[in-house]
């Protein structure tokens, strides 16, 4: 198992590890101008000294801990990670039982498809506007957005996968006596469980890439703040670094979700004992 996971890890990281190397010899033969792209080193530098904390450690202000977690990427960080969660939970919330029952019953399908269909083409950023119009500036424009943004996926899957239970399931239960609730809880929810799961991811990334354009406009910390901050200042090693750290938060995330969903998933795959 371990020499498995070795061998992915060694896989996986060849291709941006010799991408990084093109990218430095480059930069140390003098073909790239520093100030539109710096090296890689450079960025790592940036990086570090984004993460340190800003002032010298004194103990009567504060504790150790607090002080070596006081660093400005790590407030950055927290707050962009505290609007992805409360806005995706709110839209998973949302679209969650709405699309268990328009998927379980035509009924309801039929009443609210036509404005899912209207809505769900405009992209999130549009609604900008309108978010700050009704909610001014801060963290509520910023986590309005990420509902809308991850609301969608999770509909149109939790939709497909409740529509794509096998009758053969439904058949079965029924002439074993199942009650429409037991129908429901026991066959079409698990069945769909696949399908919500791979939303769920699909709206987290999506919750990823609103929130960096919304704290570009409509809020004053966070890493998109922060890029657009440097890009004010020309900053670009710093840009680069928040790049990094978005794509190194969305990367754990991401491996969380995938954990989560094998877990939950085992006797899907025919892994429960």
């Amino acid at each position: 198992m371990n020499k498995t996971l070795f061998t992915r890890a060694v896989t996986g990281l060849w291709l941006p590890v010799a991408l990084i190397a093109l990218w430095q010899a480059a930069a140390m033969a003098g073909w790239l101008n520093p100030q539109i792209l710096p090296s890689p080193w450079q960025v790592v530098l940036r990086w570090y000294a984004y993460l340190l904390p800003m002032e010298a450690y004194d103990a009567s202000q504060s504790s150790y801990a607090a002080w070596l977690f006081s660093g400005e990427m790590i407030h950055d960080a927290i707050g962009t990670l505290y609007r992805v969660i409360v806005g995706f939970a709110i839209g998973a919330a949302l679209a969650l039982p709405l699309g268990l029952l328009m998927g379980a019953s035509p009924r309801v399908y039929g009443w609210f498809n036509p404005m899912i269909q209207v809505l769900r083409p405009i992209p999130p950023i549009a609604y900008i506007p309108l978010s700050i119009l009704w909610f001014g500036l801060g963290n509520a424009p910023a986590i309005f957005l990420i509902v809308i943004g991850a609301f969608f996926p999770v509909l149109m899957n939790t939709i497909a996968g409740v529509r794509q239970v096998d009758s053969i399931y439904l058949r079965a239960a029924r002439n074993l006596g199942a009650s429409q609730s037991t129908l429901f809880l026991k066959v079409i929810l698990p069945a769909a469980t696949p399908y919500i799961l791979a939303g769920a991811r699909i709206g987290v990334g999506t919750a990823f890439i609103v929130v960096i354009v919304s704290e570009m406009i409509a809020v004053n910390n966070g890493l998109g703040f922060r890029i657009l901050e440097a890009r004010e200042y020309f900053w670009s090693d710093k840009i680069i670094a928040g790049m990094l750290t978005i794509g190194l938060l969305g990367l754990a995330i991401d491996m969380a979700m995938n954990k989560l969903n094998n877990h939950l998933l085992r006797w899907h795959r025919g892994l429960e004992h």
